[in-house]
């Protein structure tokens, strides 16, 4: 089987990651910002793996609009490489955070180190031939 034509779209699947990391982030982090408070707390809690116990609703109410916000500057390709390191940050800690609440279990914790991955990927490769970033 010849897939050698894919090597000629490599901007369309650079669009393709960006757009669906940034709707998929952008769709976990509304919930999240949309949950007030509580959630904001709960959200913010997860820096506790850290040593950071303090201002747990205003680290959470911060990752809830870097999820939301991050994820919709990804869609459009805009700030992408501050988004991406954002977003990127915020998956580092929900890893560690879900690492420790499933004691370990691989398939708990992969999810958000898999989206970090590809996060981290975005803020090196920048928004791309279709996004507004333009790079």
């Amino acid at each position: 089987m010849n897939l050698s034509w894919l090597s000629r779209h490599k901007d369309l699947g650079h669009t393709i990651l960006r757009v669906g990391i940034g709707a998929m982030m952008t769709l976990h982090g509304w919930p999240k910002l949309a949950g007030g408070q509580q959630a904001w707390a709960r959200v913010g809690g997860a820096l506790a793996h850290f040593g950071i116990a303090f201002w747990p609703t205003v680290w959470g109410f911060l990752a809830a609009v870097g999820e939301t916000l991050g994820g919709a500057l990804l869609v459009v390709g805009l700030l992408t490489r501050l988004s991406a390191l954002t977003l990127t940050g915020i998956m580092v800690v929900a890893t560690v955070a879900v690492y420790h609440a499933s004691s370990g279990k691989f398939t708990e914790w992969s999810h958000p180190a898999e989206v970090g991955i590809a996060c981290l990927a975005l803020a090196f490769l920048g928004g791309g031939k279709f996004g507004l970033d333009r790079n």
